[in-house]
């Protein structure tokens, strides 16, 4: 069995353009004489791997807190796609759709989808969406491909480290961190390779 990270460095991956940077607050230090090592982190919820609940585009709707973990654990499929906007004729002709409920899209992080698409995968099986990229929407469509998949109660994971993934069937654990009543949470992504588990059932 073979495990794979796939979430990157919050305080190492360059934040979205016009967030906040993160830093990190040291209030204790043993090397300082201290009785022990102490730091506090700040950081956007949208930096490095984080999910975006349906809160984040529409008001009043799903938060962190309400949405499954089943969601976030369980087979997935990563498809690779070339730089540049995916199309929804492109969406419909390559991407795994029978069987699929969780979909993770490796272009380097220069893979956007557009409206089209997004509306495709929303009015499909997929029940979770992943992305390589900073955001998942092509710029000048991005507000509109959230609301799309969001509307439709499906979690986006952006900021994935796909490098060293093949394209293929994987076992995805992403939890996001508990955090109530807001639009996004980091979380850690790891995928398992040839994975075989038992349920203790007989």
């Amino acid at each position: 069995m073979e495990i794979i990270d796939i979430s990157r460095d919050i305080l190492k991956t360059p934040v979205y353009p016009g967030d906040p940077e993160g830093y990190v607050d040291n209030i204790k230090s043993i090397r300082a004489g201290d009785s022990c090592n102490l730091n506090a982190i700040y950081t956007c919820l949208h930096t490095a791997t984080h999910v975006d609940a349906p809160l984040h585009f529409i008001d009043g709707a799903t938060a962190n807190e309400g949405m499954p973990l089943d969601l976030f654990i369980g087979e997935c499929r990563v498809v690779e796609t070339p730089p540049g906007p995916i199309t929804g004729a492109f969406a419909e002709e390559n991407f795994p759709w029978s069987g699929c409920e969780r979909l993770l899209i490796k272009g380097n992080g220069f893979s956007h989808l557009m409206e089209s698409s997004a509306y495709y995968i929303a009015d499909s099986d997929i029940k979770l969406i992943g992305t390589d990229s900073q955001t998942i929407g092509i710029h000048g469509q991005n507000e509109n491909v959230h609301k799309a998949l969001l509307s439709a109660e499906i979690p986006i994971i952006e900021g994935l480290d796909l490098a060293n993934v093949e394209p293929g069937t994987y076992f995805l654990m992403a939890q996001p961190l508990k955090v109530q009543g807001l639009e996004a949470a980091p979380l850690r992504a790891v995928l398992v390779k040839e994975h075989i588990f038992w349920s203790g059932s007989r």
